[in-house]
């Protein structure tokens, strides 16, 4: 065999081949591009005066760029109400299939597990988790509102199970990206 139908042999024989991992990792960073500005890590501001909060979060993708994990820490100090606590949090964002849209679900140290819906606005400046409204649960949502390249604003909020539009804001706070 020459060394030209050698390399006929090969390129053909590649092109046969499934993907590879490089395409396909391309292929999951596309589907996460409306997440692409919370990737990374952030410091929350504020300054840990009595009841404000201090911590951060982190975006990052995992197994191969398959599922985004989001893991947040705060530490809220004492005051004359209440002793020091912390809080941690893991949320995972994932698709069911490749075509299907996001969910996660978080888990925090208080022992709270949260099914999200996920959305995105068109301009890819807020994400929205939402979770399902159960007659006999709270309903949540959370949502991060990029303000610059930099940072953006998170809120979470609360609906009592017997009003599961009528959010109110539990915390509101403002991220830097470190």
């Amino acid at each position: 065999m020459n060394r030209t139908t050698h390399l006929l042999l090969l390129v053909t024989l590649a092109a046969l081949l499934p993907p590879t991992v490089t395409s396909r990792a391309q292929e999951s960073t596309k589907a996460w591009a409306p997440f692409e500005y919370l990737l990374g890590d952030w410091v929350g501001e504020g300054g840990g005066q009595p009841g404000q909060g201090s911590g951060g979060f982190a975006f990052l993708p995992d197994l191969q760029d398959h599922i985004l994990v989001r893991k947040n820490h705060a530490a809220y100090p004492a005051t004359k109400d209440r002793p020091a606590s912390t809080h941690d949090d893991l949320m995972v964002v994932y698709r069911d299939s490749e075509n299907a849209p996001p969910r996660a679900i978080y888990f925090d140290s208080e022992g709270h597990v949260i099914h999200y819906s996920v959305m995105a606005s068109a301009d890819h400046k807020t994400i929205e988790f939402i979770s399902e409204a159960l007659p006999s649960n709270p309903r949540y949502r959370l949502t991060y509102r990029m303000t610059g390249g930099d940072a953006l604003i998170l809120k979470f909020e609360i609906a009592p199970p017997a009003k599961p539009d009528a959010f109110s804001t539990y915390i509101e706070a403002k991220a830097k990206r470190k």
